[in-house]
């Protein structure tokens, strides 16, 4: 038997203890975030590049203009701004006075902390918290407290959470209103996995977030703000025992995936397609990521390249060392490396099937990729206009010198262009597709039979039956 769901106190009301999952580059945006804050939830605006319109009501294109990355930057974050306070007003009239607003940055974000103030400052009153991760945001407790606005942070760990109290949050403590446990195996998009974490051995969420409530008890943060568990979460009956449950605390849900297949959700149709066709495992965990950090999502011809172009990869000496004594003669020219003999035939073999050229990694590894591949990467590397505080694929950072100081690895890609692309109707099969662990229930779920896309209030109606 469903236990049911007790309303939290946020931003001065009461509310569903029903988050839902912020997801960046125009993902959630105002339609989905104003509607599930009109059910009587959290709806989370996605501060992270968001659209913006025209007066006509037209999404206005994100084009650079400038010749520098730094200048570009600059344009990001003005992009950034504008759209995120337009979404947040929008979402704000949608919700008419229900539920709650906030807004989702990720830390590692090219501007976060410049993307914060110019929002806050230009929705006073609308933004009832904000919710960050992707980093370790000190400086999040402190913004938001500025702004008389509650701050949520996205954690995998109670180590994180400490780190985080110790520094600075317990500081801001009153502005605390809820830790967000993000499951770095079941979640999508960026996860927290660390580095003594093996992808590949998933641990059971419930130790992990006793053991977060037992550090936030030690903090003195009391029971009553509650953790969020994010990740995998589906049928809430399936976290019966996680409810009224002393170890625990007062605990919250938060749903990133499901709001993708509703009406309002403003995916693609293509997206909102594939969703409901995917089957158990064909979510990949990956560490393809320019931000450094492992992300989830689905398994398809895009990521499988990736995959690919990683597997044709071998190491190299600049001189005649050890296994090494095999000049490599095919894909670099008049460059001299040597490889083993083992890895020369591999080389051979792909440039005979058209992988032509060989790209210099960070790690003293070549990639051999196709002419074609060779061109959209470096012109996407040129492309660059930092969108993330420091970025694998292009060397950006935001820094004095621009640089991360490592050549730039041509094993990642620009996420920003393949999330914008997707985000306005690119091709499913060669952008990135974000989802967490569980998008398969969609296709399992009686809820979606015969083809049935929910209106975000009937998804949240249904979620608080324990369905």
């Amino acid at each position: 038997m469903f236990k049911g769901l007790q309303s939290i106190v946020y931003g001065g009301r009461e509310v569903l203890p029903l988050i839902e999952g912020g997801k960046g580059v125009a993902v959630s945006n105002h339609a989905s975030s104003g509607a599930w804050a009109a059910a009587g939830g959290i709806g989370t605006v996605s501060a992270v590049n968001a659209d913006s319109y025209d007066p006509d009501g037209k999404i206005i294109p994100q084009v650079y203009h400038a010749l520098t990355r730094r200048d570009r930057h600059e344009e990001l974050i003005a992009y950034a701004i504008e759209g995120a306070v337009q979404q947040v007003k929008k979402a704000f009239e949608i919700s008419n006075g229900r539920g709650a607003i906030n807004i989702n940055v990720l830390w590692e974000m090219g501007g976060a902390q410049a993307v914060l103030h110019g929002v806050l400052e230009r929705t006073r009153g609308m933004v009832a918290g904000v919710t960050c991760g992707a980093g370790m945001p000190y400086k999040l407790s402190e913004i938001a407290a500025s702004y008389n606005v509650s701050y949520l942070p996205i954690v995998s760990s109670g180590r994180a959470f400490r780190a985080l109290w110790k520094r600075a949050y317990s500081k801001a403590a009153e502005w605390l209103a809820g830790v967000v446990y993000e499951d770095p195996w079941l979640a999508g998009g960026h996860n927290g996995l660390s580095n003594a974490e093996d992808p590949r051995q998933p641990q059971d969420p419930y130790p992990r977030v006793k053991e977060l409530r037992e550090t936030m008890r030690e903090g003195g943060v009391s029971d009553d703000v509650p953790i969020v568990m994010a990740g995998g979460v589906w049928f809430l009956r399936e976290w019966n025992d996680w409810i009224d449950n002393p170890e625990l605390g007062r605990i919250a849900f938060q749903f990133g995936t499901r709001p993708l297949l509703t009406q309002e959700s403003p995916i693609p149709e293509a997206w909102k397609a594939r969703l409901t066709q995917l089957d158990e495992g064909d979510i990949l965990l990956h560490k393809f990521s320019p931000t450094g950090f492992y992300s989830s999502a689905v398994k398809n011809p895009f990521l499988l390249d990736l995959e690919a172009r990683s597997e044709r990869q071998i190491p190299f000496s600049t001189q005649a060392a050890g296994d090494h004594q095999y000049q490599l003669d095919v894909g670099v020219g008049n460059k001299r490396y040597w490889v083993t003999r083992n890895d020369l035939l591999r080389a051979r073999e792909w440039y005979g099937r058209g992988f032509t050229d060989a790209l210099k990694t960070p790690d003293n590894t070549l990639v051999f990729v196709t002419p074609d591949s060779t061109h959209v990467i470096r012109k996407d590397q040129a492309d660059c206009m930092g969108c993330l505080s420091q970025c694998g694929f292009s060397s950006w950072a935001d820094n004095e010198k621009n640089s991360t100081g490592r050549l730039a690895d041509p094993r990642s890609f620009c996420i920003q262009k393949t999330l914008q692309d997707i985000a306005h109707g690119g091709d499913v099969d060669q952008n990135l597709m974000f989802a967490g662990h569980a998008a398969y229930r969609f296709k399992k779920d009686p809820f979606y039979s015969n083809g049935f896309v929910p209106t975000v209030k009937q998804l949240v109606d249904r979620i608080a039956t324990g369905d």
